[in-house]
């Protein structure tokens, strides 16, 4: 999912009053990782997770893959914190600006 600006601003505003919901380490990912985050997004659209010092992976990287596994959406990375999104399908919770079409139309 392609994310316009306006929404990834949306996004971050909420993702800063959330805690970590996951603790990367010295594992970094493991199936069973992507099995609990699959399972955290189930219930949750927005998941930030922090890698810890422990983990000699790089943040950026490791937030592309896991969002490949996930089919999620890297929002943003700063440091070592990572937040993603995946919209709920069937019953979204949280509700994205609207991506703008042309403002050309001439009308």
């Amino acid at each position: 999912m392609e994310l316009t600006s306006k929404q990834r601003a949306y996004l971050k505003g909420l993702a800063m009053d959330l805690d970590a919901a996951f603790n990367l380490g010295k594992a970094s990912v493991t199936p069973e990782t992507i099995t609990a985050l699959d399972e955290f997004f189930a219930k949750n659209e927005l998941l930030k997770i922090s890698v810890l010092k422990n983990c000699e992976d790089d943040a950026r990287s490791l937030a592309e893959i896991i969002a490949g596994r996930t089919r999620s959406t890297v929002v943003q990375v700063i440091g070592r914190k990572i937040v993603l999104y995946k919209p709920n399908k069937e019953n979204p919770k949280i509700v994205l600006p609207k991506a703008s079409k042309k403002a050309s139309s001439g009308e």
